[in-house]
């Protein structure tokens, strides 16, 4: 499911568990609501809103380092891309195939994650780009240098490629891959319907106390939707930028 799919089942959830206890409140004895009792409820309630809020801050530290890491390997990756295509121009025209192939894998790499007029990435041909970086390896290995300087530039762009090879591992797996299991996610979404099924039966019924459970549970939903935004760095509404990539493609070849 996606996150908007799973954020709408947690607000009907959440909002449902006010409504119900909101119910229910009309069929309990008067001495069931009395002060003790609501004081019961209110502890009872902060005991599991304070766990419900300290996994979902955690969630979304959790989430959000996870595309801020995705990110950087993406903005590295750019910088790494001109460098490399900086030092075959460098090494002179015998690379001119390497810089070909090197463009290449990036148009690939830049079609594949993040793909024009399509909803979802296609995982099965996520890795396909990772093919060209082993032919520009082997393409740079069949090179014969003839000087000293045209060895160490070799041996550079060799390294560079591994470079770029090894940071693009993560940025792969993340590919139509999610961090968080659903049974978490499941137990978060139960305790905060627990919690607003007790603000319910605390509260009286009234259009003031209706919208504002609206608006909580809205904005408990969406933090979730935030937290599954932001576990998928390559689909859904908040992305990771192909920018780097695009300019480094675009100063390819120069």
């Amino acid at each position: 499911m996606s996150p908007v799919e799973i954020s709408l089942i947690a607000f009907a959830c959440i909002f449902g568990g006010a409504m119900l206890g909101m119910f229910l409140r009309g069929f309990l004895p008067e001495h069931h609501l009395s002060a003790d009792s609501r004081d019961v409820m209110k502890l009872g309630t902060g005991m599991i809103a304070t766990m419900a809020s300290l996994v979902l801050g955690l969630l979304i530290g959790s989430a959000k380092g996870t595309f801020d890491t995705i990110s950087s390997g993406v903005r590295q990756s750019g910088s790494k891309i001109i460098l490399l295509d900086r030092t075959l121009a460098r090494y002179g025209p015998e690379t001119g195939h390497a810089r070909d192939i090197l463009r290449q894998s990036v148009a690939s790499a830049i079609e594949q994650l993040w793909p024009k007029g399509k909803g979802t990435i296609a995982v099965e041909k996520v890795g396909q780009a990772e093919g060209g970086l082993e032919d520009l390896i082997h393409e740079l290995r069949q090179l014969r240098p003839q000087s000293d300087d045209q060895r160490r530039l070799q041996t550079r762009a060799v390294e560079i490629v591994g470079e770029i090879a090894e940071a693009r591992w993560p940025l792969l797996e993340r590919v139509g891959q999610g961090s968080f299991p659903m049974p978490l996610l499941v137990l978060l979404v139960c305790w905060l319907t627990i919690i607003f099924s007790c603000f319910g039966l605390i509260a009286s019924r009234n259009r003031t106390v209706l919208v504002v459970l609206f608006v909580c549970a809205l904005s408990a939903a969406s933090s979730l939707f935030l937290i599954l935004e932001l576990d998928q760095p390559f689909g859904g509404l908040i992305k990771v930028s192909a920018d780097p990539l695009r300019n480094a493609l675009a100063h390819l070849g120069r």
